[in-house]
């Protein structure tokens, strides 16, 4: 007895797809590729004299190859905890009056008819494209004849002049993907312009100020050749100047270890920052799906 199959029907072969083990190799080695030199910092930092020095490298110190001295030799060395300081202050109030300037410059951007818009925003546009160094020697000049040298103003300013434009920018982005019908709402139930933007823009326009506001303490936190030239007064530089010019017991040895303690130290402030308002950038980062 013969049994009949369709001419038509096939068999299907469940084969593995190439694509379930190639994409997570490519993500981890990616993963690996970016992190590897944070982490050979971090283990740097932790491993004594002779491991950093040993030939070949360690990569992997074992437990007698670990210590915390190289820690130790940068707060004897240096006061790392006033870099700290101060890179926190100038790049706080930096961000904070980029923010301050910049969010309300792009909603009058984003909402008034402006004559010459788009002049304006071309000017913003190609301010963004200078790099800050071409800017060096005509701010040392106004720091020498208004004498903000050694002060922090001198930092604050430039900073805040530097990062507004990509403020206006972004900030203006997002103003425009707001639907205006809650505003015209708002005006309607009798509320000023001060208290709507307060009260209604401001509440949905803090992941994009999260987002824009880290980019700008990030910017500013890792500024070096202005913050070099304009802050020559030991207590008052910033933590990539003083990493920089970490010196060792003698002019001929280079302190790879506490350099690699204060990269580390410099680091975790970031990372602390990105992940207190890792939502909000998110929220940020995507909210131009959203449609009004």
């Amino acid at each position: 007895m013969t049994t009949a199959f369709p001419e038509n029907q096939q068999t299907t072969v469940h084969r593995p797809s190439i694509r379930r083990f190639i994409l997570p190799i490519a993500v981890a080695l990616t993963v690996l590729f970016c992190l590897a030199p944070i982490l050979w910092e971090l283990l740097t930092s932790f491993k004594t004299d002779d491991a950093i020095a040993e030939i070949p490298n360690v990569y992997f110190p074992g437990p007698n190859q670990l210590t915390l001295d190289q820690y130790q030799k940068l707060f004897e060395r240096r006061p790392f905890l006033n870099y700290l300081f101060n890179s926190f202050l100038v790049s706080l109030a930096s961000t904070v009056l980029a923010l301050g300037i910049g969010a309300p410059a792009a909603y009058a951007l984003a909402r008034l008819k402006l004559q010459g818009e788009r002049i304006i925003l071309a000017g913003v546009l190609i301010v963004t494209l200078f790099p800050p160094i071409l800017l060096f020697l005509g701010l040392l000049d106004i720091v020498r004849y208004l004498n903000l040298g050694n002060n922090y103003l001198s930092l604050i300013i430039p900073y805040t002049a530097i990062n507004l434009p990509l403020t206006i920018l972004v900030m203006r982005s997002f103003f425009q993907q707001l639907p205006k019908d809650l505003e015209d709402a708002a005006r309607v139930d009798g509320y000023s312009t001060p208290r709507m933007l307060l009260d209604i823009v401001l509440p949905m326009t803090l992941p994009a100020l999260a987002t824009t506001g880290i980019l700008t303490f990030i910017a500013a936190w890792n500024e070096f050749i202005f913050a070099l030239t304009f802050i020559t007064r030991e207590d008052m530089k910033t933590v990539p100047v003083a990493g920089a010019q970490l010196g060792g017991a003698s002019p001929f040895e280079i302190p790879f270890g506490p350099i690699a303690a204060a990269t580390v130290l410099g680091t975790i402030p970031l990372v602390l920052l990105v992940l207190i308002f890792q939502r909000r950038i998110v929220q940020g980062l995507t909210s131009g799906a959203v449609k009004g």
